[in-house]
């Protein structure tokens, strides 16, 4: 059981934020979930505060400033972040995308999905 793990969510999708959340938490109630609203504000956060140490990391590819695979590069630069699972979180579904956030150190690749059952399900096969 995953009691008291913590996930971090970087997206700038209002919206795709709070379907996360809100599944997430109906999947399992003891996962807190924290956002960030781009790769930016992520890899300062995660610079700064040395008491973040999510268990795990969803990752949205198309974001302002910083896109997925940046921030990727950069989560993977932060020692005591190198062995937790970084899943993107993408409406991509493009091979070419997958491969490289592979190689950049991708953890696993989930597409979003379109309805809340989906997500629900994806989930708790993820979270099981």
């Amino acid at each position: 059981m995953n009691n008291g793990k913590t996930c971090l969510l970087i997206d700038d999708d209002i919206d795709d934020q709070e379907i996360f959340t809100l599944v997430l938490k109906s999947v399992n109630p003891s996962i807190s979930c924290i956002v960030a609203h781009d790769g930016v504000e992520a890899v300062s956060r995660l610079t700064s505060e040395a008491t973040l140490n999510p268990d795990y990391i969803f990752l949205d590819l198309n974001m302002p400033r910083m896109d997925g695979k940046e921030c990727l590069q950069e989560i993977r630069k932060i020692d005591r972040l190198r062995q937790t699972p970084v899943i993107i979180y993408s409406t991509s579904s493009e091979q070419k995308d997958i491969v490289e956030t592979q190689s950049l150190g991708a953890s696993d690749y989930l597409e979003k999905q379109s309805s809340v059952e989906d997500l629900k399900r994806m989930l708790a096969h993820f979270f099981k």
